[in-house]
């Protein structure tokens, strides 16, 4: 079933736009946005994930081929190419993909000219977000153009943090940075939730970095933990996630308990 079949089907609703950030790299950010989106389509709810990062981790992470793209997200933000038809079906029914390449990472540089540079993504999402129960926006890791559209367009963060030393260096420019962009440029901007990845039940660091995290964000930090897991490692060399590559394993089954999570949060 393609996109514009959802269109068809499909009446207007309370779309949940939502940008997973962290400037920090490799801390699970693609990963979650692949898998916490194949786990909610698997709920039945409909899910666009919007490629944002021009190292397009997310787009390989459901197996399509970014050199054989003829267009991508670059071509909608840079000339107008239009959005819905970049929207592409994946391996799980009801979650679709605007893929991204390594060509966005010019439009950082060649964003800066253009009027109303901040609010572009925004724009380009109005007619075709009401189409989804979730849109997720994957920023790149940095608080450039691109996140700042992130953003504008958004209604919420959700933050992906390491169970690692130093787990919330960052993050306090993050949720400066939100705060900039609720105050001048979009006032519904909130934060939605702090999910930890990379958990190792094995070690008192892992434990000793949730505490500390919770101290920190309270109530928004979802309890459920993503574990360091080998089968969530491998699924984006088969261009799959996880629920597809290895459905009964721990990584798996903690994705799909997520995605309750961020169902009854509403």
């Amino acid at each position: 079933m393609g996109f514009h079949d959802v269109k068809r089907h499909f009446p207007e609703k309370d779309t949940k736009v939502i940008a997973i950030i962290n400037q920090k790299g490799g801390v699970g950010k693609s990963t979650t946005a692949v898998n916490l989106a194949a786990a909610l389509g698997e709920d039945k709810k409909k899910v666009l994930l919007v490629d944002f990062d021009p190292q397009g981790n997310t787009t390989s992470g459901y197996g399509i081929n970014k050199e054989g793209l003829e267009h991508d997200v670059y071509d909608a933000v840079m000339n107008d190419y239009p959005i819905e038809d970049l929207v592409q079906s994946t391996c799980i029914p009801h979650v679709f993909l605007v893929p991204s390449t390594i060509q966005l990472a010019g439009a950082e540089i060649e964003l800066v000219s253009v009027m109303a540079r901040e609010s572009i993504l925004k724009a380009l999402l109005e007619d075709i977000k009401d189409e989804f129960d979730y849109v997720f926006i994957d920023c790149p890791p940095s608080l450039g153009l691109l996140t700042i559209n992130a953003l504008v367009a958004a209604d919420s963060l959700l933050i992906p943090i390491q169970c690692e030393y130093y787990a919330l260096e960052g993050v306090t420019k993050i949720l400066e940075s939100m705060k900039m962009v609720k105050s001048r440029l979009n006032r519904k901007l909130d934060l939605f939730g702090v999910v930890m990845t990379m958990y190792d039940s094995r070690t008192s660091l892992s434990r000793d970095v949730v505490d500390e995290v919770s101290k920190y964000f309270g109530n928004k930090m979802f309890k459920t933990v993503i574990p360091r897991n080998v089968k969530i490692a491998e699924a984006p060399s088969h261009g799959l996630p996880i629920i597809k590559y290895a459905r009964v394993s721990k990584g798996s089954l903690a994705y799909m308990k997520l995605a309750k999570e961020v169902v009854r949060r509403g």
